[in-house]
């Protein structure tokens, strides 16, 4: 008997891990590499200063649209779009502003 409920707890705390889908690894290691890229940017000269602050800023945005999409307990699929979108955005934007021969 304790063991069958012992079971049945295991089970209902694994479904309810399940259901709360908050997790977006895949933002976070996005957030990651691009602030490697924008370090490594500002390392060779390759963005100014306000470049650089532009950029910064848009990934603060992303982070605090990734906290907003959290806040409820679920990230929705439309939800991981939307901050897939702005990730995509500002790693083009990084990419033109790294290469768009303006230095330091």
């Amino acid at each position: 008997m304790k063991t069958l409920i012992a079971a049945i707890s295991l089970l209902a705390l694994v479904s309810v891990n399940a259901q709360a889908q908050t997790a977006t690894p895949n933002v976070t290691k996005r957030q990651e590499h691009q602030q490697k890229r924008i370090a490594e940017g500002v390392r060779s000269g390759e963005l100014t200063a306000r470049e650089t602050a532009n950029l910064e800023r848009q990934e603060a945005k992303v982070q605090a649209d990734k906290h907003a999409a959290k806040a409820d307990g679920v990230v929705t699929s439309a939800e991981r779009a939307k901050l897939q979108a702005e990730e995509n955005r500002t790693s083009r934007h990084i990419y033109n502003k790294k290469h768009n021969q303006r230095t330091q």
